[in-house]
């Protein structure tokens, strides 16, 4: 039996994090060369433990270990009342797929908006992540938005 449970990360979690957030990373073209800065690995892990800001890491575990992340960014928004949710980042390890672990991380997502007084939990994807987007179709709506975006130097 494959037990799912999702909780927040702690800053012991870093081993199990991190090898996730490399592969995540890498997913979408930053490893080797293009990688991300190590300062801002470090950078990102800090915030999910400052209270100052908005961001936190959740961990999903499979039969107690850690195979899947998640990080929320809460902010305000031109066209609510209240805050909302940005689920940035999404993985879980290869080997655990089609364990329910994104779905469990997802429906933890909208917990914790919700406790937080968001009205929504939104996020991107790429047009290519084909399985991931059967995952979204199931769990939320395709609002049809395409993202641009420029790097400012």
């Amino acid at each position: 039996m494959n037990a799912v449970t999702v909780r927040e990360a702690q800053p012991s979690d870093y081993q199990a994090w991190r090898p996730l957030w490399d592969g995540y990373n890498a997913f979408y073209g930053r490893e080797g060369a293009t990688a991300l800065p190590e300062a801002i690995t470090a950078q990102t892990w800090g915030h999910f433990f400052d209270a100052a800001v908005p961001m936190q890491c959740q961990v999903a575990e499979l039969n107690g270990e850690v195979r899947g992340l998640m990080h929320l960014v809460f902010h305000l928004s031109t066209s609510r009342a209240g805050p909302v949710c940005y689920l940035q980042d999404l993985f879980t390890a290869p080997g655990a797929r089609g364990k329910g672990l994104a779905r469990a991380l997802i429906e933890s997502a909208y917990e914790i908006a919700k406790a937080k007084g968001c009205s929504r939990v939104y996020w991107t994807t790429q047009e290519h992540n084909a399985t991931a987007r059967t995952l979204y179709d199931q769990v939320a709506a395709y609002k049809g938005f395409i993202v641009y975006g420029k790097e400012i130097a």
